[in-house]
């Protein structure tokens, strides 16, 4: 690869978005390995760690959009890694909830995703992780409410 202008490659933005877009790819060949997509594995981790909870809620806490997670949670649905059923506190809302079957796809997806962390921060070392980690964290916080609704 030709390298780019040094105007582009000494901005943070540039670098963000360019290894943003390699973060992707990789993200999603590895998904693509386990038969799911970003947005599953989003799912499923937030019904893991905070239990059942309405699809609207579910769509808020991940930053999905209500119509893809209609979509999504009919997929999982369809495989058996989620249940549905109407909330009975209010029948017009469905609560949804993580399966075993949702579990152990979960458990595998995280594994892709160590490798796939593993790939993408590879010449980096523990420290320099945990900074990293650190530094885009403390950027998002500041920017909570514009981050766009499709990041894995």
């Amino acid at each position: 690869m030709e390298s780019p202008p040094s105007r582009l490659s000494s901005k943070p933005s540039w670098l963000i978005t360019q290894l943003a877009v390699h973060a992707r790819r990789l993200v999603f060949a590895g998904f693509a390995e386990t038969d799911a997509r970003g947005y599953h594995y989003r799912l499923l981790a937030a019904l893991q760690e905070f239990g059942p909870m309405s699809q609207a809620t579910l769509g808020r806490r991940c930053s999905v959009d209500r119509s893809d997670v209609v979509n999504a949670v009919n997929e999982l649905a369809g495989r058996g890694l989620v249940e549905r059923a109407p909330d009975p506190a209010d029948r017009r809302r469905n609560t949804v909830t993580i399966t075993e079957a949702g579990r152990q796809r979960l458990h595998r997806m995280d594994r892709v995703l160590d490798g796939v962390q593993e790939d993408l921060l590879a010449p980096l070392s523990a420290g320099e992780r945990r900074q990293l980690v650190t530094l885009l964290g403390r950027l998002l916080d500041h920017h909570a409410g514009q981050v766009p609704d499709d990041a894995p």
